[in-house]
């Protein structure tokens, strides 16, 4: 009888070992061994490590959307969300510092993974930053011709792009404290009359 708590066993280990050991350097083998599992068994959850990164995936973006949908619900105004999302997406990344391995660095070695397999998740995400701006559009607080698609990328990747520093550098500054510059300066950029 398979046990419902052993999947996320699996990947709550897999996270680990990929972490330390990059994905590529990993194998089941040492997934099950932090699991504290027979590597066999692993094999009755998940067919292959890909199969394992995929659904680690999956989970991870699927919780955050949930998480970030949630936090922000209860905000006053698109602009308050914004700043809001940017705070919970460094606060994620420097609060699970193996997840943020996985997610920055190790999830982007594969050419394949990111052409097909995270293009649902990563839309979700994006999608609930737009709907914010059409939001903030709606209510006249963000400029009406902004192209929101564009904009929605363009503060992804500013978030992402400083997560990833930080993942890949000494972790030396607290990156929670580019929350408030970030969302500024992409504001400024944004609203009618700046911030």
């Amino acid at each position: 009888m398979r046990d419902p708590d052993k999947p996320q066993q699996i990947i709550e280990a897999a996270i680990r070992v990929f972490a330390r050991s990059g994905y590529y350097n990993s194998r089941v083998s040492d997934i099950a061994r932090e699991a504290g599992i027979a590597a066999g068994t692993i094999y009755l959850y998940f067919r292959t490590k890909d199969e394992i990164l995929v659904t680690l995936f999956r989970e991870k973006m699927a919780e955050w959307v949930a998480l970030v949908r949630e936090a922000i619900a209860g905000e006053p105004d698109s602009l308050a969300k914004i700043r809001k999302i940017v705070a919970l997406h460094f606060r994620m990344i420097e609060g699970n510092p193996a997840l943020a391995e996985v997610l920055q660095v190790e999830l982007r070695q594969g050419h394949k993974f990111f052409r097909g397999a995270s293009a649902q998740e990563v839309s979700a995400y994006f999608d609930v930053i737009a709907d914010v701006l059409e939001d903030g559009v709606l209510a006249g607080q963000i400029r009406k011709e902004l192209p929101v698609k564009v904009a929605t990328k363009v503060l992804f990747g500013a978030m992402d792009q400083l997560a990833t520093s930080w993942v890949l550098g000494k972790r030396e500054h607290c990156l929670s404290d580019a929350a408030e510059p970030v969302a500024t300066i992409f504001l400024k950029g944004v609203c009618p009359d700046g911030v």
